[in-house]
């Protein structure tokens, strides 16, 4: 087709389709371009982890992290990127790894991408690549069960990760009988460890999110109010809301300057850190805060535990596998049907096969109040609190857990939801 008739038909046909149409279009060509898999595959080594290794995400996070765990461990491990394939920005360069996309053959296939996707990946790796190879997806969702629109996914995978068994609990009504498994996330305890936190200053308590992860699912605001009503507008008490990619949702910033209502104790701050500067934000924190709706991990919890720091979050979802009383202050909730505006959980091309099952978690905020001020009052709670949290969150996110469980599967052994 000529290029004018191209550009003719994205400007005044594609562009005018909803989003749920595109998408719907984009998935059902990928499906027809993609390879089907070897029944018979095997797990085994090489591994090759496919995903968005050059973007500074939550995803292409994982991914690494996977990779490096791996490759510390002695296996063989290869990489493939799929950043600009999946048309984000390669924004994180700073990642070694060797090539596999031209490995043919046996090998395991891990896939580091949400389900919608998979079968556009898959059609770029191509049938040369897929053929004899295992193939997994390492899926992470907020919700008690997936989207209608996963589904095109499974006829291209042999078996599905989870890191935690909310996650897993989600997968397993659409997995089709395939091998579900609980494989941990991985986090080196030499980059994150408990540090010495500073004492000067008022006590802080301390939110961190990104509007790209879904501004209402982080739910800021609710922890805003919950520092209002415990403090007003006490001076010696403060409250630090950092953020990332306010771009993603501008109406954000006006929600939660609403929320703070002027408040000269509340400080909010969009400045991208680099590592040093992260950790300094946590050693300056007492507490920290998630009252999430919905989590299939909560990484600032389990970061903010690691950091021997005491956590008020949500009682709900993914974070329950290590985040407990014993660390801090698991808040109550009611579930309540999802309100999303940027429609990540809802609207165009995301159905779900039972309306009910559109919820998430709606925290209880005079319980977080009373938590914040409970942790004011009491320094050796929020220091037998953080020492307690620490010890959980370095042996659930021990990278050597990620690698006898990786080897698990592999071996066939791994317990099968």
């Amino acid at each position: 087709m000529p290029n004018f008739l191209v550009r003719l038909f994205h400007q005044q046909i594609w562009r005018r389709l909803p989003l749920g149409a595109r998408r719907a279009v984009f998935a059902q060509v990928s499906a027809w371009r993609a390879p089907s898999i070897a029944p018979e595959a095997k797990a085994k080594q090489p591994i090759i982890i496919v995903g968005m290794l050059r973007q500074a995400s939550g995803l292409g996070d994982a991914a690494r992290k996977s990779h490096d765990a791996l490759k510390a461990a002695g296996m063989f491990v290869y990489g493939v990127d799929v950043t600009r394939l999946l048309m984000h920005e390669a924004n994180y360069a700073d990642f070694s790894f060797e090539d596999g996309r031209d490995l043919l053959g046996e090998g395991t296939v891990i896939l580091h991408v949400s389900g919608p996707v998979v079968p556009r990946v898959m059609a770029f790796l191509g049938k040369r690549f897929v053929r004899s190879k295992r193939i997994m997806a390492h899926w992470f969702w907020e919700l008690p069960t997936l989207p209608e629109n996963w589904q095109p996914a499974l006829p291209f995978l042999h078996d599905i990760c989870a890191s935690t068994r909310f996650v897993a609990d989600a997968i397993r009504p659409m997995a089709g009988g395939r091998p579900v498994h609980i494989v941990s996330y991985p986090i080196d305890p030499e980059i994150i460890r408990p540090m010495q936190h500073l004492q000067a200053g008022p006590f802080t308590a301390l939110v961190a999110f990104n509007f790209a992860s879904n501004f209402t699912r982080k739910n800021p605001c609710a922890a805003i109010r919950a520092f209002r009503l415990a403090f007003g507008d006490d001076p010696g008490v403060r409250l630090v809301v950092k953020y990332l990619n306010e771009a993603s949702w501008p109406d954000g910033v006006r929600l939660m300057q609403a929320a703070a209502a002027g408040a000269e104790n509340i400080t909010m701050n969009g400045e991208v850190l680099d590592d040093a500067g992260v950790d300094h934000l946590y050693q300056q924190s007492d507490v920290v805060m998630s009252l999430h709706r919905a989590e299939g991990l909560g990484l600032t919890i389990a970061e903010a535990m690691m950091r021997g720091l005491p956590v008020i979050a949500t009682n709900w979802s993914g974070s329950t596998d290590f985040f407990a009383a014993n660390a801090g202050f698991p808040i109550s909730f009611k579930l309540v049907p999802i309100d999303d505006p940027q429609q990540n959980y809802g609207g165009a091309g995301v159905h779900w096969r039972n309306p009910t099952d559109a919820v998430w978690a709606d925290a209880d905020i005079e319980e977080a109040a009373a938590a914040l001020r409970a942790l004011r009052a009491d320094t050796k709670l929020r220091e037998s609190l953080g020492a307690a949290g620490a010890k959980k969150a370095q042996d659930f996110f021990d990278p050597a857990r990620h690698v006898a469980q990786i080897k698990q599967v592999l071996n066939g052994e791994q317990q099968r939801l």
